[in-house]
């Protein structure tokens, strides 16, 4: 196999493991279950530290309750309870808090792949409440830290006079992110954790109610167009993470002519399966990425030092990001 630096094969070596393991990383970090954070070496942690130059620090979680009503026809928001003992006290708790309703890490129980079943070839009796096994609490316990790299789609395409269509919920090609990185100057390096800026988010939220419910049945958002390409691409440069300002990463639905209409027949199609349960790849969705965005547009620098830490939950499918990028 032809190998990356850190001996780990390209995407077209993954492609060539046999049996089940083929098109995985399964097996092959120090950390079997720690997955594609493991491209973050303590030298590109060091190295991160080169991106904050201003001082400015962002927050890119929304809040708990921004999504309501959101995308998800399960997914409520929470309800915040405040009460007291006595006068002097008072303490809070929350209900029908779904973890991944606002800003997300999705964890590798969060999907298992239809053909091959969960990430590192973990038994499904082993995904449920009280095991550990690829909990959320893996990053929390070992936070992702580093470089982060914004790719802002949005302004890329306002800049061509033709704005990305959120109302038809637009599938977004490899093309678009690379032709965005090159008009940046920006090159992606091993451990980079990738943030796609889309839009989405504010466009979305600025939406009346009833225009919010329409969007949800319509069962449309805009989001990257599923193709091996993509997939081999995220491999190939080693990325630790892949965040965007979108309800699903992807695309919904999956466009017709997915590579994974087969394999992913549960998914209707969608990547998801591809690149948690066999990459072994942490996705961010719904992340609050126009502030930092519109900022990097001021500066010229696109990349900033970010750190992401879910919630310590054993045995956690997802959780909110609690990401913090410094500039």
């Amino acid at each position: 196999m032809t190998s990356l630096a850190g001996n780990y094969p390209t995407f077209a070596g993954l492609l060539r493991r046999e049996g089940v393991l083929a098109g995985t990383s399964w097996g092959l970090f120090p950390e079997p279950t720690r997955g594609t954070p493991s491209f973050i070496t303590p030298g590109a942690i060091l190295e991160a530290r080169n991106c904050i130059r201003t001082g400015t620090v962002f927050g890119l979680d929304y809040q708990a309750d921004a999504f309501d009503p959101g995308m998800s026809l399960k997914r409520g928001a929470p309800r915040h309870t405040i009460y007291s003992s006595h006068p002097a006290h008072r303490d809070d708790y929350l209900d029908g808090y779904y973890l991944q309703g606002s800003t997300q890490i999705d964890g590798l129980r969060h999907r298992r792949a239809d053909d091959v079943g969960f990430y590192n070839n973990t038994p499904d009796d082993r995904i449920r409440e009280g095991t550990p096994d690829l909990g959320i609490q893996e990053w929390a316990d070992s936070p992702i830290i580093g470089r982060g790299v914004v790719v802002d789609l949005e302004g890329y395409r306002n800049g061509q006079g033709h704005p990305i269509d959120h109302a038809e919920g637009e599938p977004l090609g490899l093309d678009l992110i690379e032709a965005a990185l090159k008009k940046q100057s920006v090159s992606l390096m091993a451990g980079d954790i990738l943030m796609l800026h889309t839009g989405w988010c504010e466009w979305f939220l600025a939406l009346p109610p009833d225009g919010k419910e329409r969007t949800r049945d319509s069962r449309r958002a805009t989001g990257i167009a599923q193709s091996e390409d993509f997939v081999a691409w995220a491999w190939d440069n080693r990325l630790a993470l892949l965040a965007a300002d979108n309800f699903a990463l992807e695309c919904l639905p999956a466009v017709p002519d997915s590579p994974y209409r087969n394999s992913a027949p549960n998914d209707h199609g969608m990547m998801h399966q591809q690149l948690l349960a066999k990459l072994g790849m942490p996705l961010g969705e719904l992340w609050r990425l126009g502030p930092l965005t519109r900022h990097m547009r001021g500066t010229g620098n696109w990349d900033a030092f970010l750190s992401i830490k879910p919630l310590n939950i054993t045995g956690g499918t997802g959780s909110p990001a609690n990401a913090i990028a410094l500039t």
